[in-house]
């Protein structure tokens, strides 16, 4: 159970790290921007519906093409940790949020459109979140035995796409009491995470290709 929990808070922890919600709060308020508050809580509604859809699907068949293309799960494990750590030290750069992004026209079947790209693939479910689901399902051995396992990294995507889906609706209060600054210090905090965890899966990827040719003893 202790395993399960802690699968759990790493998967969500991590993720809500990489989707970073905050630095996509100035996105997503220009991309609504003269819209009203109904069709600003359904698009969030929906971008996160989707993010959830993406993420569903690329941990089950992710993980499938790993099976059947035989790729060691320690270079899994590497390989995400290396682009956590380049997102992650990403986040330290100047942010880019407030760049003014299309929308065109401006009209009502345009601006739900934005639910799926650019809100939901790939603010949200992009490259650093795919790699995190890949990488955190790669810690579980069986994943037809280990039902409880895959169960915590389900429960952990539901939470953080629940946690963004909050953060959205209620984004221009959150903007107006934290600003832009804040945005940014919060953002610089994340990528300091970000690329710890992701050196943290590099460590154990290289620790079991070690054990796997001898190199050093399996405890």
């Amino acid at each position: 159970m202790e395993q399960i929990s802690t699968l759990f808070v790493g998967t969500f922890t991590t993720l809500l790290a990489i989707v970073n919600p905050l630095e996509a709060l100035p996105i997503f308020l220009k991309l609504m921007e003269g819209k009203d508050d109904r069709e600003h809580l359904q698009v969030a509604r929906h971008s996160c519906f989707y993010a959830t859809l993406l993420l569903f699907f690329f941990l089950v068949f992710g993980t499938a093409m790993l099976k059947i293309f035989d790729v060691p799960l320690s270079m899994v494990r590497i390989v995400g940790g290396i682009v956590l750590m380049r997102i992650g030290f990403s986040l330290f750069l100047p942010s880019s949020s407030n760049e003014v992004i299309p929308v065109g026209g401006g009209q009502a079947g345009q601006a739900k459109n934005v639910a799926f790209v650019p809100l939901a693939m790939p603010i949200m479910a992009g490259p650093g979140a795919m790699a995190t689901i890949i990488g955190m399902s790669s810690l579980v051995r069986h994943p037809l035995v280990n039902f409880r396992s895959m169960a915590a990294i389900c429960g952990a995507i539901a939470a953080t796409m629940f946690v963004v889906y909050l953060i959205l609706a209620y984004a221009r209060r959150i903007l107006r009491r934290i600003g832009t600054q804040g945005v940014d210090a919060a953002t610089r905090i994340v990528g300091f995470f970000v690329s710890t965890m992701g050196m943290g899966l590099i460590f154990h990827g290289l620790l079991e290709v070690m054990q796997q040719y001898g190199m050093v003893h399996k405890p």
